[in-house]
């Protein structure tokens, strides 16, 4: 159902890459209008490439060190535009004066804000291809140079830690400090027969280690089914890819004009 992502990839000039970077740096923070704008752009991308379905959200910081997020009302990704995006505080409450509700698992994103000040961006994804890895203790290792932050530990939550028998969903903050303290400082966590939550220092690394974290899985399990010794990355390779300064800008270029395109 899921095929890798295509070897072609849009070429982004240098002008444009070197806006992209500034844009993402401290002293000069997107504006709010271009957040929102990507917010959207990211959940048509993680619709479109399968790795989020009717169900799925994706937030990002208004501003680094920020107690506040952006994320869209409850609906799903696919359909999600500018008018929904709305800000939370990290009790994930809205804004004064708002009335509309969003995700109930909207937790997830507070607290984890709350304790990684370095994140700038979140997804919670339910794709197939990943409940396996949260459901037995085969953990995922980097098997492909675009997930090499794999390398960096993907730790599984298991609710029933937390918060006893439930109904699976982080949708108290209870729940979402229990999530929050398994994520740690790495770069994703399973969730126990329920999906993922990724973050990224940028909604595009969010995004891309969310797209990326599914391709491993599917090529880590599709080896395994061959029955031979793997070669992962080892540790040294990690580390030398997680010196790139911008590994997915390309990719997100390339999703964005397709979803953009898509839409017309």
């Amino acid at each position: 159902m899921h095929a890798l992502p295509r070897r072609g990839f849009l070429f982004a000039g240098a002008a444009a890459l070197a806006t992209r970077i500034a844009a993402q740096t401290p002293r000069e923070s997107p504006s709010r209008d271009a957040l929102i704008d990507d917010v959207v752009t990211a959940n048509h991308i993680l619709a479109a490439q399968e790795i989020v379905d009717a169900f799925g959200h994706v937030s990002v910081r208004t501003a680094p060190g920020a107690g506040r997020y952006l994320i869209s009302r409850s609906v799903a990704p696919a359909q999600v535009t500018a008018a929904d995006v709305m800000e939370l505080d990290l009790d994930s409450k809205p804004a004064a004066g708002e009335k509309r509700t969003s995700y109930r698992e909207r937790f997830i994103h507070g607290e984890i804000y709350r304790v990684r000040p370095d994140v700038m961006s979140i997804v919670h994804c339910h794709a197939p291809a990943l409940i396996p890895f949260g459901i037995t203790r085969i953990p995922l290792r980097p098997v492909y140079h675009n997930s090499s932050f794999v390398g960096e530990g993907v730790p599984v939550f298991e609710i029933r830690e937390g918060g006893g028998d439930t109904n699976m969903l982080v949708e108290t903050a209870e729940l979402g400090r229990a999530l929050a303290k398994a994520l740690g400082n790495k770069p994703a966590v399973l969730m126990r027969g329920h999906g993922a939550v990724i973050v990224g220092k940028s909604i595009i690394e969010s995004v891309a280690r969310s797209v990326y974290l599914e391709v491993n899985a599917r090529v880590q399990a599709q080896a395994m089914a061959m029955g031979q010794r793997i070669s992962y990355l080892d540790e040294g390779e990690v580390k030398k890819r997680a010196e790139d300064p911008d590994p997915y800008g390309r990719a997100w270029d390339l999703w964005k004009r397709q979803v953009m395109q898509g839409a017309r």
